[in-house]
């Protein structure tokens, strides 16, 4: 940055006073030095100056002659300032510097190029200056545009001078990046996090929390009982004990689940003063009955009189109130003072404003506002939110207003108020809006002790503050309170115009010590800090159970019960895409425990002994399957759990494990007796035709020599069946390969190993098989294997409330090859209900809520209706339905409407619903509708149906010969009955648009009509015939204002006259009158919600 008309550089304090623009910091030490270099073109690549002192640090020039950028010399010149000593400096360092970096010609000092700038050096970040300082053509080159004759290297020779100032960091965060940041070490405070909008909730808390009497109180609610989301008092201590002892930011999702509010409510701003009355009438009501009752009063309430006092006669009429916050206006007026004497500012009532005194008539008067009494604590909301009656809107006032850390209010009592004690009050809390009207950012700035320094808490961020920025900044005002120099690049100033105070709390001096009170460990309650550290415990174990989890691996295990219930491929369901994995024992072994000592822990679990079963390790076969595949011998009883998984199941995260229980040893080493010829350990499912189960059958052992059809008589004796049983044998080799057995063959020449699975069913007859499949049901193991492959949980959920008890929530497992139809029967069978009389609606798979009515089609299949593939995660699979009263047949020629009637009187009356052919047309509606509502004598009879333009400002009128089945779904229509002054419209008369808004001729509500001018009639007498149009009472009416909107996008409304004649407008065809009052509907959501606490 060049700057001109600079003193020399090596007048130091002369050149920095004008080359570096003053911070409005205090300045704990200045110095420059002058570093000179010869042989400029023969320097290394990086070079440092010598070191010199400042402030009590060490610093050096930093001089890359070639640049810096991207490690690539290049034709700019890189200077920096550098910290010169970080790592002897003593830990956690930083010093604030502004300085200037200027190379100048030795000869004549006044050719120069400087730039400034300031930083927080610290350990991360110790040089700081400018990678692209000047280019290097610059400095070998004469400015002789500005009268320069001599370029600044000259003779291969330049100077660098560094002008340092060391300034004072009161606060210890001036230019803090706040990387690594810790609050409470800091400042022995920690911040609350933002859930979107409730910045303006967390200077509030925070306010509130820094009041002690008011933290103790709320900690005298009974609360042992209560759970915290629903109970707003137990969640407001646990949000304070968390700021009491956390050393994180803390939550506040539970606190606002405790008002009721949904997650959207924390997305919306709220006005502070609301939320804080609200809170405070909440918990006052909770204290009653408590040690805490009247707590809030005591500390929030104080009295003002109203009163209207007579001037020549002996009358005052007064009433006293409460109040828990005092509004003050600051509009125009330069300081809470004189504030406070606009608030007390007495009004005379005299001339044509006399006041009625009873039994004195027509008085002048005095009217105004007196204090009776101010509380210990004083919460002030400046109203720095506005109605502007030019703009007809909410503005947000950004005057200066001025508050001081002191103020005496006694002036502002009444004659008789008690003054026995002081009424001098200390600033301890200033709330702090930023931004404008319609959006923006709130923080608190608190002193929490008496005597204690000042704090800014930002959300999740406390910081310690100076004075300045406590008061000054706040006061709001133009941007250019402080003089800022012209050349200064001013940092976030721009913002300061729209940040200032808007609540301040102020504390009676006498009462600080009680109100600010130090908080004790007895102040807690007992049963809170209990809950609360056990909480803390167990958050404390699941983490560092996380950060050893490295140190154990994780055992399952599967048994013969478990494999008897499980209904799917192989012994247990591990990663299904459709299903939730087998709940299997689980066990957290350390990875350096034996297997000897693991071995005694599953005895001790199943309570079993050791003697009597083996463990196999699964493993992830090359199919994809999971299966055991050898035994862990007693050999291994000193290997450790890690180099068990590690040799025998290597590419499994968890051990898998199979429970092989043999309990007669006998038995067992009879089968075993062989070393070379151990038998093969097969597992048995079977295929249960009648209930449509497959389920596990327990192990049997087997010599791999044997025929496979020995296995039949094993199966009939296990299964009670008689030997002439018919058995069909499959091998499950793997989903989507479930092959038949040749049973005249061995194990071993069928491929038959350990862990391998046979499923076995009856053989049934050709007609057994006919009358299952007549059911949709399924006849041999491998179709049924292909509904297991393909299956899918279905969650069936009723699409409206159900008060009748017929339409139940339920899961059904589908196949996702089954067609509409066979989904319709399976729920139809469930309700008992007529399949064809049901409408399904699928669902949203993000949110779970409805979406669109599904079309019955022949060949839809489940996977089309629930959008579901074989490779897609859906656990939760919804679809909605009905119970219809007609079949989805004739509904799918039908079109259903709903008909909002609005009489003769433009009056939203009733909504009627049709169910009608969808080649009706609208002469057909009509018809339907007269039979349904009941028309009053003397009108026209006739009946118009229409929707509403997009702009909400006229109808769109469906003829009579239109069909009803080309209107969109849902179809929502209005229908009136036509005025005979429209049927009769002829010469001298107009037909125009009339719609109703409120404000803004944007915000629409209720129903547009048509509406008859008259030519030549002024606007006093179309009143009376418009008034009478749409049946409004007299007291009603005359609130309503007039305007003509024409269809030009950016013309604003013109207001109507009573002495204009509409009809001599040149009316467009969307140019409408419009009707402009407050939206009385019933049930009608268009006002700005107000805060809700349950």
């Amino acid at each position: 940055m060049e700057v001109e008309e600079l003193p020399s550089v090596h007048n130091y304090e002369a050149y920095a006073a004008k080359a570096m623009p003053d911070l409005g910091l205090e300045i704990e030490d200045f110095q420059a030095q002058t570093w000179r270099i010869e042989h400029w073109s023969q320097q290394a690549k990086r070079i440092v100056g010598p070191e010199f002192s400042c402030g009590g640090h060490k610093w050096r020039i930093l001089l890359f002659p070639q640049g810096n950028a991207n490690g690539q010399p290049n034709d700019m010149v890189s200077v920096y300032l550098d910290y010169a000593n970080p790592k002897t400096a003593p830990e956690g360092w930083h010093a604030c510097a502004q300085f200037c970096l200027a190379i100048s010609n030795p000869w004549d000092p006044t050719i120069q190029t400087s730039s400034h700038a300031h930083h927080r050096f610290v350990a991360e970040e110790c040089d700081w200056g400018f990678t692209r300082f000047v280019d290097l053509r610059k400095l070998y080159t004469a400015d002789t545009a500005n009268g320069k004759t001599r370029p600044t290297i000259e003779n291969d020779e330049v100077e660098i001078t560094a002008f340092v100032r060391v300034l004072k960091d009161p606060t210890g965060v001036l230019w803090h990046n706040f990387v690594n940041y810790d609050s409470k070490k800091e400042t022995g405070h920690v911040g609350l996090k933002n859930q979107g909008a409730t910045c303006y909730m967390n200077s509030l808390l925070q306010s509130l929390f820094c009041t002690n009497y008011f933290r103790k109180a709320v900690y005298q609610i009974p609360t042992e009982g209560d759970i915290p989301s629903e109970s707003l008092p137990l969640a407001l201590q646990r949000v304070f004990y968390h700021l009491q002892t956390s050393s994180q930011p803390v939550g506040t999702t539970e606190l606002t689940k405790s008002f009721g509010w949904k997650s959207l409510d924390s997305f919306m701003q709220h006005d502070v003063q609301e939320f804080s009355r609200i809170l405070q009438d909440k918990l006052e009501i909770k204290m009653k009955g408590t040690p805490a009752e009247g707590a809030i009063p005591r500390l929030f309430k104080g009295q003002m009189k109203n009163y209207i006092k007579c001037i020549d006669v002996d009358f005052e009429s007064s009433v006293v109130e409460d109040f828990y916050d005092i509004q003050l206006t600051i509009k125009g007026i330069k300081n809470l003072r004189d504030s406070f004497r606009e608030y007390v500012s007495v009004e005379t009532l005299d001339g044509d404003n006399k006041y009625q005194a009873e039994g004195h008539g027509l008085q002048a008067a005095k009217k105004g506002v007196i204090f009776k009494s101010f509380p210990p604590v004083l919460h002030l909301q400046l109203r720095r939110f506005e109605y502007d009656v030019e703009k007809d809107a909410l503005v947000k006032i950004n005057d200066r207003h001025e508050f001081p850390f002191e103020i005496d209010l006694g002036e502002f009592l009444e004659e008789g108020a008690d003054r026995s004690q002081s009424h001098v009050y200390k600033l301890h809390g200033v709330l702090v809006h930023s931004g404008d009207l319609h959006g923006g950012h709130y923080f608190a700035l608190i002193k929490p002790e008496k005597d204690g320094r000042w704090f800014k808490f930002d959300d999740d961020r406390v910081t310690p503050v100076t004075d300045k920025e406590v008061l000054e900044d706040n006061y709001g005002g133009d941007m250019l309170n402080g003089l800022i120099p012209p050349n200064q690049r001013t940092q976030a100033r721009t913002l300061k115009k729209f940040t200032n105070a808007y609540m301040l709390v102020y504390v009676r001096e006498t009462e600080v010590d009680t109100v600010l009170a130090p908080f004790t460990e007895a102040d807690t309650p007992s049963h809170l800090k209990a809950r609360l550290d056990a909480e803390r415990e167990q958050l404390e174990a699941k983490r560092r159970e996380k950060d050893e989890q490295h140190l154990y691996l994780t055992a399952k295990v599967i048994t013969d019960e478990i494999f008897s219930r499980h209904q799917g491929f192989d012994l247990a369901s591990f990663d299904d895409k459709n299903l939730p994995a087998t709940e299997l024992p689980t066990f957290r072994v350390l990875k350096t425990e034996t297997f000897f000592t693991f071995k005694q822990r599953i005895a001790q679990y199943f309570k079993i002994s050791e003697r009597d079963f083996r463990l196999w390790v699964l493993v992830n076969r090359q199919n994809k399957t999971v299966r055991p595949d050898v035994p862990i011998h007693d050999s291994e009883n000193s290997q450790t759990m890690d180099h068990i998984r590690n040799s025998m199941a290597a590419r499994a995260a968890d051990l898998r494990l199979y429970l092989d229980y043999n309990p007669d040893h006998a038995k067992f080493n009879a089968l075993h007796a062989d070393p070379n010829n151990p038998p093969i350990m097969i597992f048995l499912k079977w295929f249960d035709c009648s209930r449509q189960t497959l389920r596990g059958q327990g192990k049997v052992f087997v010599n791999k020599n044997n025929k496979v059809s020995d296995l039949s008589s094993v199966i009939q004796e296990k299964m009670g069946w008689p030997s002439s049983t018919p058995i069909k044998l499959y091998e499950e080799i793997k989903a989507g390969m479930i092959e038949g057995m040749k049973t005249k063959q061995t194990y071993l020449q069928n491929e038959i190993q350990d862990g391998d699975i046979i499923c076995y069913q009856v053989d049934m007859t050709d007609k057994e098989v006919a009358d299952l499949e007549a059911q949709s049901l399924y006849s041999t193991v491998p179709q049924f294997y292909d509904f297991l492959q393909n299956r899918v949980l279905v969650q069936f959920k009723s699409r409206y409330e159900d008060t009748t008890g017929k339409a139940p929530d339920f899961d059904l497992m589908l196949s996702k090859k089954m067609t509409y139809d066979i989904m319709a029967h399976r729920v139809g069978d469930y309700l008992k209900h007529d399949p064809l009389k049901l409408r399904f609606t699928s669902s949203n798979p993000q949110s779970g809520t409805p979406k669109a009515i599904i079309k019955r089609s022949l060949n839809q299949s489940v996977a089309d209706i629930t959008q579901t593939n074989y490779y897609s995660q859906h656990p939760n699979v919804i679809i909605y339905y009905e119970l219809l009263d007609i079949s989805i047949i004739e509904l799918e020629t039908k079109k259903s409407l709903k008909v909002v009637w609005t009489g003769r009187n433009n009056k939203e009356e009733a909504t009627h619903p049709f169910l009608l052919p969808k080649t009706c047309t609208f002469s057909d509606v009509a018809e339907n509708l007269l039979k349904t509502v009941k028309l009053q004598p003397g009108g026209s009879g006739k009946v118009r149906i229409f929707d509403i333009s997009s702009s909400g400002r006229s109808q769109r009128e469906y003829t009579g010969s239109e069909m009803i089945g080309n209107l969109a779904e849902p179809a929502e229509l209005y229908a009136e009955e036509v005025p005979e002054d429209e049927l009769n419209a002829g010469e001298g008369t107009k037909v125009v648009n009339l719609f109703h808004y409120a404000r803004d001729p944007s915000r629409t509500h209720g129903v547009p009509c048509k509406f008859v001018l008259l030519e030549g009639e002024p606007f006093s007498e179309t009143k009376k015939r418009l008034q009478q149009r749409i049946g409004v009472s007299e007291k009603d009416f005359v609130k309503y204002k007039f305007s003509l909107v024409t269809s030009t996008v950016f013309k604003q409304p013109s207001i109507v006259e009573d002495d204009d004649v509409l009809y001599d407008h040149k009316w467009a065809p969307e140019d409408a009158l419009g009707l402009d009052h407050i939206d009385k509907r019933p049930n009608k959501v268009n006002a700005e919600k107000g805060i809700v606490m349950r």
